[in-house]
């Protein structure tokens, strides 16, 4: 009889005719255990492989359980969309991504789909602040003696256990046997080369990816092998109003000093006279590696890249941002507001000059959860921050967000407005994009605006004065 067995994040497969174990994905024969070996995440092919050839089989490999989970409470009603989401879900044999905007009730589809399988289940969430949250939704959702957590010193998995990515990368070696549904909040993160592992290190037959911005390219592929394809999408202008706030977006250019002027031009000149001198093509991933190859091998280039970098300070931090930051407190003054930022030391500058609290990936978590929870009750009405508050934050009291400063990537800019559409009583968010005029920046601002919801937006203002 044939066998199937667990081991070490990969699954063995023995006592199959070959030619039928060389049907199973990515299977090779191990001699050292006279057995064939693939990754533990092509159990669910191999299983339908043996059941359509008739083989009979002992399963060794899976451990996850079935599940007896209370009912949904009647006060849950999920929206037209989750409920949409949640079929096409299972209509892909309960495989593949579903796309909704930050504030859209991601984790409503997550609980539908754990309800729906009834199997053991991992979550993997990108940070300790998603670890808590879910935990504390699972727990309300499920029941606290079913829920654990695996991540910031913690490690109680349970039948629905909530793991970051980095834990699960050091520990589904081992646990990948004992979950049957796997589920991946902010699934963008996926594609790593490291985290990638996590999804093949587990047998689960059945996943759910989840996100606002999907990855794209090699990196969407390298995601759909994994966890399944995208199977439901929508936007935020498609839920805008009825699901999310109403919202403005506002661009407003900020001009440099004479003197700033004259420094900014000085360092464009001489990184761009380098660029020129090397033939090199920016504007694509292997421009720049080459630029950054090229100034590795010279004074000239190490020149070149500290002028790059003076000219690209200039812009972000130019000091009127701050001048302008200040109106737009003011006139906002009672509201929740998130500032953000490209670097720390913006950030940091924010906090000085304005006398409010800032979020760094340098703030201890017994801090980060006293400032978010400030913000959320009004305390601390306004928070700066420079990239870490770009996901997994909730708080709907949010209306404002500032970019100060930040990369020309659609997924960034999309995240930092879905910071500010949680629906909320009343509410209409506005989110402002700060941009030093006749600089790089000018440019970076409208390569990541390359999104539905800024190109339908009609509010969009260019001036200050607006």
């Amino acid at each position: 009889m044939a066998r199937l067995s667990f081991d070490r994040g990969s699954l063995l497969l023995a006592d199959v005719d070959p030619g039928l174990a060389g049907q199973v994905p990515l299977a090779r024969h191990d001699p050292r255990v006279g057995a064939w070996r693939a990754p533990a995440h092509v159990y669910h092919l191999a299983v339908r492989l043996l059941v359509a050839q008739g083989v009979e089989f002992a399963d060794e490999a899976r451990a996850y359980e079935e599940l007896d989970l209370p009912p949904a409470s009647e006060d849950v009603v999920p929206r037209d969309y989750q409920r949409e989401a949640i079929e096409a879900w299972q209509g892909a044999q309960r495989r593949g991504m579903v796309v909704l905007p930050t504030g859209a009730g991601k984790t409503l589809v997550a609980e539908l789909a754990i309800a729906a399988t009834r199997r053991s289940t991992l979550v993997v969430v990108p940070t300790l602040d998603l670890l808590n949250q879910w935990f504390d939704r699972l727990a309300t959702r499920f029941g606290e003696e079913l829920v654990g957590t695996i991540g910031g010193g913690s490690f109680e998995p349970r039948a629905l256990t909530v793991i970051t990515y980095d834990s699960a990368y050091l520990h589904l070696e081992r646990l990948g046997k004992d979950y049957g549904l796997l589920i991946f909040d902010e699934v963008h993160h996926l594609p790593g080369p490291s985290y990638i592992q996590t999804a093949r290190m587990a047998l689960a037959p059945f996943r759910l990816g989840l996100t606002a911005t999907p990855p794209e390219g090699e990196r969407l592929s390298r995601a759909a092998a994994a966890v399944g394809p995208i199977v439901y999408q929508r936007g935020i202008t498609d839920l805008e109003g009825e699901f999310l706030s109403d919202y403005e977006v506002r661009r407003l250019k900020v001009e440099l000093s004479e003197e700033e002027r004259a420094a900014y031009d000085e360092a464009h000149g001489r990184y761009r006279a380098f660029v020129a001198s090397r033939g090199i093509r920016l504007g694509g991933q292997h421009g720049w590696a080459r630029f950054l190859a090229e100034t590795s091998k010279s004074e000239e280039g190490r020149a070149a890249l500290a002028a790059w970098r003076e000219q690209r300070r200039i812009g972000l931090a130019a000091p009127r941002k701050l001048a302008l930051l200040e109106q737009i407190l003011a006139d906002h003054s009672g509201e929740r507001v998130i500032v953000f930022s490209h670097d720390n030391a913006s950030a940091y500058e924010v906090s000085r000059r304005f006398l409010v609290p800032v979020i760094t990936h340098q703030t201890r978590p017994r801090e980060r959860r006293a400032v978010l929870a400030g913000l959320r009750d009004g305390t601390l009405p306004v928070v700066a921050t420079s990239r870490v508050l770009n996901e997994g934050v909730d708080v709907p009291s949010v209306s404002v967000g500032v970019v100060l400063s930040g990369t020309a990537t659609v997924r960034e800019h999309v995240q930092r407005l879905g910071r500010i559409l949680r629906k909320a009583e009343g509410k209409r968010a506005t989110l402002y994009e700060l941009v030093t005029a006749d600089t790089s920046e000018e440019g970076a601002s409208t390569r990541r605006r390359e999104h539905d919801a800024y190109r339908k937006r009609k509010e969009t203002c260019e001036e200050p004065s607006c």
